[in-house]
């Protein structure tokens, strides 16, 4: 596990996914993470990561337009994605339509509490 390099994607200004984001790199004390906003995201911090969390309030956040372009252009086949929301229901279909193109296996996190045993068990 020490060798995996995983990068957390946020939308900006969601206090929620934030700590739910920060729940997650706890709970990967060992890996080395990499939080990043979707603000902040550039297609080179999903290079080095095996295993990625990428995570939204609400389906389709302004801030995901360049994430929402490269999902599309890029084949992410053998490499975990995990996906975590915080409000609305609808977030999670959203993400997973994103994720769909670039071929990556897609798990969900639970809706209620547990998600810290469910990132771990995506890592190990």
């Amino acid at each position: 596990m020490n060798d995996r390099k995983t990068v957390l994607i946020l939308t900006d200004e969601s206090a929620p996914v934030i700590s739910l984001a920060k729940e997650i790199s706890e709970a990967l004390g060992e890996s080395i993470v990499n939080l990043k906003t979707a603000e902040n995201f550039t297609g080179t911090d999903l290079l080095p990561a095996q295993i990625f969390f990428i995570g939204c309030e609400k389906p389709g956040p302004p801030s995901f337009g360049y994430i929402e372009k490269l999902l599309t252009h890029i084949n992410l086949a053998g490499r975990i994605c995990g996906i975590f929301c915080a409000g609305d229901k609808a977030a999670a279909g959203y993400l997973s339509e994103l994720l769909k193109d670039c071929e990556a296996a897609v798990s969900t996190a639970p809706q209620t509490g547990k998600i810290s045993l469910w990132a771990k068990s995506l890592v190990n």
